[in-house]
């Protein structure tokens, strides 16, 4: 067993995120790794549990992984996007907050703002590798 503080886990800055080759600006976003398993020689992670910290305004622009995900939000509001695959034109919108889970599945395009401009807002992110044995159905 590991127990962590995640105050004391270095936040990395996400500047940007692929989507489609091109790089897509991200803005106010911070990642930390609470765990990871199953890395792979890349680094890559069979699964992982990362907290992003979203500032005011912030914004994790249009982007698709082949991995699974499932976010939890643990403070503040974010406005979520999903997107049609192939004209990236939104489909579909949800409002969540404290308490509120978003399932992304393997390769859907989604993004999501902090609706606020003066208040960080958090969530945790469960990923789960589409490439590893048993993670294809996770949610």
């Amino acid at each position: 067993m590991i127990a962590l503080k995640s105050s004391e886990i270095e936040e990395q800055k996400m500047e940007s995120i692929p989507y489609k080759g091109k790089p897509q600006k991200a803005v106010n976003v911070g990642i930390r790794w609470l765990s990871k398993g199953d890395v792979d020689a890349t680094g890559a992670a069979g699964y992982g549990l990362r907290l992003f910290t979203i500032g005011p305004d912030g914004d994790i622009p249009i982007h698709s992984h082949f991995y699974v995900q499932t976010m939890y939000i643990v403070s503040g509001r974010f406005e979520c996007y999903g997107f049609d695959p192939e004209t990236d034109k939104v489909t579909q919108t949800a409002v969540v907050g404290p308490g509120d889970a978003v399932f992304v599945p393997s390769n859907e395009p989604h993004g999501m703002r902090n609706l606020s401009s003066t208040e960080e807002a958090t969530f945790l992110c469960c990923i789960c590798n589409v490439y590893e044995k048993g993670c294809e159905k996770s949610a």
